[in-house]
């Protein structure tokens, strides 16, 4: 395969640049510009922050801007501190370890500020950011990565792995590194993850190389370290308990689930509050996985219904709501082109919950949901950009905004959750 030239407008491959930050990107990118010719060329520079002055190396030209390497930092920004992972930099998991907290919180609030003006069209007050009540040790679920038939040779010369690899006596077990969709940063220990999942990595880690040694993976995999009440479970189909509040909720490993349980008593509390606010005596949650909103919801109205395409989920969910005694809750599956069928539920009553996939709802969905015409509509994302582009859909179909709250479930990454309240003009 021919390998594609590099462009060299308007920089020259590696030239090394001055520039200062002036913002961050909603990936978490620094973001600079320089004077070209007569105008400003925008520049993206990771792990910079807003007001640093840097040098970079530029080694990607687009059409309407650059991407370059930090190579030193000039000016530091007073919210810059040491990242507590020793990787952090390398391994593309964390954008934020070298951002205070506090800053982290105001600079997520502006990009959803940002996104809703840009993307939707809407300026609105966003609420601040409610932070994670940890801000390391909350993730309870990783997957790191390895693949098969690695060649330590290719790192013999990469001084961003430590010694080991590239002596070439250990394959990676770990996560992509940063700016490759391809190459692996091993990763003996995840700062974000909890204790408890840190405690298991090791053995897993062990296990895992000594099968690669005997040849019993024909190919590429994914592990699986998620931590529960019966502890760290590394098994796809294993049953997984989880307590949220006073809820007591059971799902297969493999599934999804919210993966910061110290935040989703305060954010499964705040989308009740906004549904209910709505005057609603109904609820219908329409990606309703194993009942986790639905079920917290559920006290706050006369009937509640879950919908989901998954059938293993909805007998999940059903049996949730047994376990915790909840008798006004319902779920059933719904096929993806008929999602509200069947429902009893009168519109103008009635509240529906939404927590879509990172790509958003999609046409189909919205005209169903516009069509059935709900009192109010609680907007949960993990994208706010697409939730921000599905807004316009929303308020083209009569809805009108009445809440932004944005959640960190995700701190020192770019990600977070948000919620939006939309009620029926």
């Amino acid at each position: 395969m021919v390998k594609k030239k590099f462009n060299d407008q308007p920089f020259p491959y590696r030239s090394e640049i001055e520039l200062e930050i002036s913002t961050l990107t909603n990936l978490g990118v620094g973001l600079g510009r320089v004077t070209v010719g007569e105008g400003k060329w925008v520049v993206m520079v990771p792990f910079t922050l807003p007001g640093e002055k840097v040098r970079a190396r530029v080694y990607r030209n687009h059409k309407n801007f650059s991407e370059a390497d930090l190579l030193e930092i000039l000016t530091p920004s007073p919210h810059r501190i040491t990242p507590k992972c020793p990787l952090f930099g390398t391994c593309g998991g964390c954008q934020y370890q070298h951002f205070t907290y506090s800053e982290q919180l105001i600079w997520k609030r502006q990009q959803v500020e940002e996104l809703l003006k840009y993307m939707a069209g809407v300026e609105f007050p966003v609420q601040p950011v409610i932070g994670s009540p940890r801000e390391f040790g909350y993730r309870s679920k990783i997957t790191p990565h390895f693949r098969v038939g690695y060649r330590p040779f290719a790192h013999a010369a990469d001084e961003t792995v430590g010694p080991d690899l590239r002596a070439g006596r250990e394959t990676p077990i770990g996560f992509l590194k940063q700016g490759s969709r391809f190459d692996l940063v091993d990763v003996p220990r995840c700062e974000i993850a909890t204790e408890e999942i840190n405690a298991k990595l090791p053995e897993v880690r062990a296990k895992t190389r000594a099968r690669l040694a005997a040849g019993e993976y024909k190919r590429d995999a994914t592990l699986l370290l998620r931590h529960a009440q019966e502890g760290v479970i590394t098994d796809y189909d294993a049953v997984i308990h989880e307590k949220v509040g006073d809820l007591r909720l059971h799902f297969l490993a493999r599934d999804f689930f919210q993966n910061n349980p110290f935040i989703l008593p305060q954010f499964t509390s705040y989308a009740r509050d906004q549904a209910a606010a709505s005057g609603a005596r109904f609820l219908v949650d329409a990606y309703c996985g194993s009942g986790l909103f639905a079920l917290s919801c559920a006290s706050a109205f006369e009937r509640v219904a879950g919908i989901e395409l998954s059938e293993t989920s909805i007998k999940f969910a059903r049996e949730n709501a047994a376990a915790n005694g909840i008798t006004n809750a319902t779920f059933q599956s719904g096929d993806a082109s008929q999602i509200f069928a069947g429902l009893t539920f009168p519109a103008a009553d009635t509240a529906v919950l939404i927590d879509p996939p990172r790509k958003g709802c999609d046409e189909s969905f919205l005209n169903q949901l516009f069509a059935y015409g709900p009192r109010a509509v609680v907007y949960v994302s993990c994208d706010p950009a697409t939730q921000m582009r599905d807004l316009k859909s929303f308020i083209a179909a009569g809805y009108k905004l009445t809440a932004v709250q944005p959640f960190d479930l995700f701190p020192q990454t770019r990600h977070l959750e948000c919620v939006i309240t939309l009620v029926k003009s």
